[in-house]
């Protein structure tokens, strides 16, 4: 209802409620008011509650596409793989030969810049060679078009190891977004298990509830019968009291776990949805952990990338011992000169050349000692991840198998839980146990339930983190 509307409608009651002092007001005013301003009221609310957008039903595998689709996180490692490709294609530029023009103007009175430019436009003549001319020329301008033409035959390997190592870099971007996808994947599955097992908390704190109001009524009724004291009514009234606490709370929890799950989709936190898969275990895991250590060995993406780096280290020393080879060049140039575009002169000139590095003040050899050593680095952090790897993937297994025995366990206690309510319901009512007995059936119960729930949630959650750990976890994970 509006809040705008409540003083109207408290105004038009409380002039049936005050009847000494609203008895003219109340033969003044029409039932039919009233009815029509409760009618505008009660439309009104409908009205609001019918603008409220519903939830849209939303599947853990609907989930996970959302959060491929729409997480930035994914962007941003997509980002990386195609610039890793633009760093291929500028390194293999250099392979082929590098083809410009040029136009350039100038003017001079240099007399050796004056001269060579008119020999370059082809218009020397013999009053030229005159010394005065020469020493004193007058003021020469001169446009010349060039088209230049290198090749690098051999740069030392540069080039071509560079190529490889770009090639590998883009090999380490492919790698590096498998992996931010996986890790994208497996929040977006625990936080929706997250949301379920909130939810099915909530469900679990409502029915507590409702079956403590039910105990409080039997309490009353007996309470006004002389079968129990105060004390009994007053526990059973701060026991609920205690459970719309847990009952607030809970509901703060899902909404907490719906603004997480909207995060790891990469959508607006305000939007709703209705989940649509249930909390369950699922079947049970590959009982050998070797087979889980082999597989994230061989699968996982972060560990592939290391393997990148070890390649790229190891052509970075062939690079740098590649600095000590000569170099081979080709260039050639083709030129026109003209004053002033009515005439002009063509010229060109091919060549070939050599280089090779006699003394570098000792940088090669440092270069090549800095690649061997980054080589040690890639090859210790490699083995460090492996040994990460067979942790992550021991810790997630072992999690798992213990989660799937407590499922076993917390589902017997809930049926002996519920058996042991019945029977102390049944002896209280019949005033053989207190009310110390019955809250405490109650507890067992609902904390029986809790930890079956929380026992699933638990083996889906080790079990995410044991494919992640492998690196076998998809878009299809279930």
């Amino acid at each position: 209802m509006p809040l705008l509307l409540y003083p109207i409608v408290g105004r038009l009651l409380n002039g049936f409620t005050d009847l000494p002092k609203k008895e003219k007001i109340m033969k003044r005013l029409a039932p039919q008011t009233v009815i029509g301003a409760i009618f505008v009221v009660v439309l009104l609310s409908l009205s609001a509650a019918a603008q409220q957008p519903s939830p849209t039903a939303l599947s853990l595998q609907e989930a996970i596409e959302t959060a491929l689709k729409e997480n930035a996180k994914i962007s941003a490692a997509r980002s990386r793989v195609e610039a890793a490709r633009e760093r291929i294609v500028q390194a293999q530029a250099g392979l082929f030969p590098q083809v410009e023009f040029s136009e350039s103007y100038n003017r001079t009175t240099n007399p050796m810049w004056a001269f060579g430019t008119k020999l370059n436009q082809g218009i020397i003549q013999t009053p030229d060679f005159n010394p005065d001319r020469l020493n004193n020329p007058d003021a020469v301008d001169n446009f010349a078009s060039t088209f230049s033409v290198s090749w690098s035959l051999y740069d030392r390997g540069q080039t071509w190891f560079g190529w490889h190592q770009a090639k590998q870099g883009g090999e380490i971007a492919s790698h590096m977004m498998e992996r931010v996808r996986q890790h994208v994947i497996a929040q977006t599955v625990l936080v929706y298990a997250g949301l379920l097992l909130a939810r099915e908390n909530l469900d679990v704190v409502r029915q507590t509830l409702n079956t403590a109001q039910v105990h409080l009524k039997m309490v009353q009724s007996r309470f006004k019968s002389g079968f129990t004291v105060k004390s009994d009514l007053l526990r059973a009234q701060v026991h609920i009291a205690d459970l719309e606490q847990q009952l607030l709370q809970s509901e703060s929890r899902v909404a907490i776990a719906r603004a997480g799950l909207n995060t790891a989709m990469g959508v607006p936190i305000k939007n709703l949805y209705e989940l649509t898969s249930p909390l369950e275990a699922g079947d049970e895991i590959d009982p050998a952990l070797e087979h889980w250590i082999d597989t994230a060995l061989s699968e996982r993406a972060d560990y592939k990338q290391l393997q990148s780096q070890e390649i790229i280290a190891r052509q970075e020393i062939s690079k740098a011992k590649a600095g000590h080879f000569p170099a081979f060049n080709l260039i050639g140039n083709y030129e026109i000169n003209s004053e002033d575009f009515s005439d002009q002169s063509e010229n060109y000139t091919l060549g070939a050349f050599m280089s090779l590095n006699l003394f570098s003040g000792r940088r090669l050899a440092a270069k090549h000692r800095e690649a061997q050593i980054t080589l040690r680095e890639v090859t210790a952090v490699q083995r460090d991840l492996e040994q990460q790897i067979r942790l992550q993937a021991q810790q997630a297994f072992l999690s798992a198998q213990s989660a799937w025995k407590r499922i076993r366990v917390a589902r017997s206690a809930v049926a002996q839980a519920e058996e042991v309510l019945r029977i102390v319901r049944n002896r209280y009512n019949s005033g053989l146990l207190t009310i110390v007995e019955l809250l405490d059936a109650e507890t067992v119960l609902q904390q029986a339930r809790v930890n079956t729930l929380k026992a699933i949630h638990d083996y889906r959650t080790a079990v995410v983190h044991l494919h992640l750990a492998a690196g076998t976890i998809d878009k299809n994970f279930i």
